[in-house]
């Protein structure tokens, strides 16, 4: 099936693509927020916390992650534009180059470890099954299997499989997962136990606030295509924050329970205390985060190079499978904080650009001219650069000097402030 010309990601989505409601949305942003790597970071949460703190921390972190990942999707619902074409207004038409190949790295690292962690899911339950873990057969097959979705494209995936299908799956598996856990684990005993004092709140907020905020760059991608901005945050909002306040609350409990550390044994903690029926839900469901990864990347890199999306797909999918089949599981923490480093500020400015300055008027036409208002000093917004910069300066300082604070709102803080005080500032110069 080729890609239709909707999938431009500069040109604007017509209306009769804009066909995805509050529900599909929902869908869509539910299922993209219950994961195996969710599960994990949950697990990370404890002993550092107690269960009570971390659970704390994750409806606060997840509130506050899913409210920016729904407002960026209403950028997406205004413009009709991709992520990456809609952010020319704010960085100039050539400095989104910057940040469309730092989104392209991004999604290649998540598509990876998506893989990776599939497969490892895959390679324990047919290890306690078979006796035969087969961890490169499974790598090839989740590689292929998303690949195969990414070509389908999103309209197709998320109207003729994920709303019909994929959804009651996933409600399944994360059903039967936490009946597992509340009948086999002794929670009040989990809940009693006092943390070590090892993880900050703060730390622990900007560490679940990292799994929303690695998805911003991707939801215009999806959202262009919704019947209005409206529906588009109710449903995105909805589904993400559900999605994710339980599962990194499940991924706590189990590695609490389970009194082990949460490298190696989460998910043999799952498959041996009930849930592996369940995680095998999730594991067959995972693959639309694969999908959304390697059609976002693609969907970037054709805002940088003239190519077909689809063959621009098949690419994504052999490297993420092929960077899979080599890489094991490890370093996953400073990758999610090394994500908040970057896309926490430039969200600062770009929403504060898109809703306060430029009052969410953007036209789509000037977006491919040099010499339109989008163009600024050769083609790049040194204020928008210079405001972004200094959100990612706020975002290590205070995570040397204050780590207990925790650094993501103070870099997004800053940078939305500084941002819009230096847009005042330009315009007044130019007038």
């Amino acid at each position: 099936m080729s890609q239709p010309d909707s999938y431009d990601p500069f040109v604007p989505a017509p209306a009769d693509k804009r066909v995805l409601s509050t529900r599909d949305a929902f869908s869509l942003w539910f299922s993209l927020g219950i994961g195996l790597l969710v599960l994990q970071a949950g697990a990370y949460l404890v002993p550092g916390l107690s269960l009570p703190q971390a659970l704390l921390a994750i409806v606060v972190g997840s509130g506050i992650g899913a409210i920016l990942l729904a407002l960026a999707g209403v950028v997406g619902a205004d413009t009709g534009l991709a992520t990456m074409a809609g952010l020319r207004p704010t960085l100039g038409i050539r400095g989104a180059h910057v940040a469309a190949v730092l989104n392209i790295l991004q999604l290649i690292g998540w598509g990876a470890f998506e893989i990776i962690a599939m497969r490892d899911a895959a390679s324990t339950l047919s290890q306690n099954a078979f006796g035969a873990s087969l961890p490169i057969l499974w790598t090839l097959v989740f590689g292929v299997a998303a690949t195969a979705l990414a070509i389908m494209g999103p309209l197709s995936f998320i109207r003729r499989l994920l709303r019909k299908y994929g959804l009651w799956i996933l409600l399944a598996g994360a059903a039967w997962m936490t009946f597992a856990l509340l009948s086999s684990g002794d929670l009040s005993a989990a809940f009693a136990q006092p943390g070590d004092g090892s993880l900050a709140f703060g730390g622990a907020v900007d560490l679940v606030i990292a799994m929303p905020l690695s998805w911003l760059p991707l939801i215009a991608d999806y959202a262009r295509f919704g019947k209005s901005p409206g529906a588009m945050f109710k449903g995105s909002a909805a589904g993400y924050a559900l999605a994710n306040i339980w599962f990194f609350s499940l991924g706590a409990a189990y590695a609490l329970s389970a009194g082990q550390s949460a490298d190696n044994m989460l998910l043999s903690a799952l498959a041996t205390t009930g849930g592996g029926l369940a995680l095998l839900f999730i594991l067959i469901d995972e693959t639309d985060n694969i999908f959304a990864d390697i059609f976002s990347a693609a969907t970037s890199l054709a805002s940088l190079i003239k190519a077909h999306i689809r063959h621009l797909v098949i690419g994504f999918g052999v490297l993420c499978t092929g960077i899979a089949l080599f890489v094991p599981m490890t370093q996953f923490l400073t990758f999610l904080y090394a994500i908040g480093s970057v896309f926490t500020p430039l969200y600062g400015v770009f929403l504060v650009d898109h809703f306060i300055v430029r009052k969410r008027q953007v036209v789509a036409s000037e977006i491919h001219s040099l010499k339109g208002p989008y163009a600024f000093t050769l083609g790049i917004s040194l204020t928008a650069f210079a405001a972004w910069s200094l959100g990612v300066a706020t975002y290590y300082a205070v995570l040397n000097i204050m780590p207990s604070l925790g650094a993501t709102l103070p870099a997004f803080a800053v940078s939305a402030i500084s941002y819009w005080g230096l847009a005042r500032l330009t315009r007044r110069a130019s007038r």
